[in-house]
């Protein structure tokens, strides 16, 4: 598999927050996007994602998916997604419907990511970094192999950075693909990295 992105530019606002941005990953690799606060992280991977439209250059997926590239992808952004009045195991079981079944059993999912006891609690009594497990838990349940990660350890603690770099790494020993943007270094090497917001 390979993922590309050719002479990407994009707008916001009427503002060209992203000019020239080419890149190619295959499966294995992890693309690390780095940069200040503005620099367009969060534009880049939304934009690899179909959620924005480019207004020039193109991403493509090779083999191309059936139906929009977006399908091949999860994106893992900022905002938990979660629903704060239904259960851990509930939140999860939504996603699984949503995505499709093919990945691992949400119960498994919630143990990997270390809060499997926490299954029957609302998710609106979770600490932000209980929150930020559970949001990674939907990476597990639905495979996509393709995973867009806008700063993946904010809120989780030393422990939970390395589950994390756990997870990404099997994720790329499976042969999917990975694009990070992150202002810290991860607990998984990264392939190459992509530096945002310098002349």
């Amino acid at each position: 598999m390979q993922l590309a992105a050719t002479d990407l530019a994009v707008e916001r606002a009427g503002r060209r927050v992203l000019a020239d941005i080419s890149f190619v990953l295959k499966g294995g690799q992890l693309l690390t996007v780095t940069g200040p606060n503005g620099a367009g992280k969060s534009t880049l991977l939304r934009a690899v994602a179909g959620l924005l439209r480019p207004v020039a250059g193109k991403v493509s997926l090779d083999p191309a998916p059936d139906g929009p590239i977006g399908l091949a992808m999860h994106y893992f952004g900022h905002l938990d997604a979660l629903k704060p009045a239904e259960t851990v195991v509930a939140n999860l079981e939504f996603w699984r419907r949503l995505y499709g079944p093919t990945g691992i059993d949400p119960f498994d999912a919630l143990d990997r990511v270390g809060i499997g006891t926490l299954e029957d609690l609302p998710a609106s009594y979770l600490s932000a970094g209980q929150r930020r497990r559970l949001a990674i838990a939907r990476l597990l349940v639905s495979h996509r192999p393709v995973w867009l990660l806008d700063e993946p350890t904010a809120s989780l603690d030393a422990a939970s950075d390395r589950m994390m770099g756990a997870l990404i790494a099997e994720h790329l020993a499976g042969g999917g693909l990975a694009v990070a943007a992150s202002h810290l270094p991860l607990a998984v090497p990264a392939t190459a990295t992509l530096a945002l917001g310098r002349a």
